[in-house]
């Protein structure tokens, strides 16, 4: 069976960093970028299962980034997730009408991320 795999899109260190640890434990592909433009150049080479993606970064932010994902015919279908600090109904509303799969807000349990990631792979 192959690697299920993921992109986490976040301009925080510590967040990748601890992120990338547990998927890797999981046994998952990872793919790091720290911030939209990195991860459209990711994705123009790799598909990902699951797209992990803040909000707030520099240069390219999430929103942005998901607007490409959802508007390019090889990327549509990419399962996205936010996972950021902008918690307000709004927020939500905002990244729901844009396409995104799932909302999770920060500071965030690993157990419930995982949980969520494998939940969206397993509706593929």
């Amino acid at each position: 069976m192959n690697k299920k795999k993921i992109l986490i899109v976040d301009d925080e260190p510590n967040i990748v960093m601890s992120l990338e640890y547990t998927f890797k434990k999981n046994d998952f592909e990872v793919f790091i970028a720290r911030d939209g433009g990195e991860a459209i150049e990711i994705l123009k080479s790799q598909i990902p299962d699951v797209v992990l993606l803040d909000i707030m970064m520099p240069n390219v932010d999430g929103y942005q980034t998901l607007k490409y994902i959802r508007s390019n015919v090889d990327t549509k279908d990419i399962k996205v997730v936010f996972l950021t600090a902008k918690n307000k109904t709004s927020d939500i509303q905002k990244g729901v009408s844009m396409g995104v799969d799932k909302y999770l807000t920060k500071p965030f349990s690993i157990k419930k991320i995982m949980a969520e990631i494998n939940e969206l792979i397993a509706q593929k």
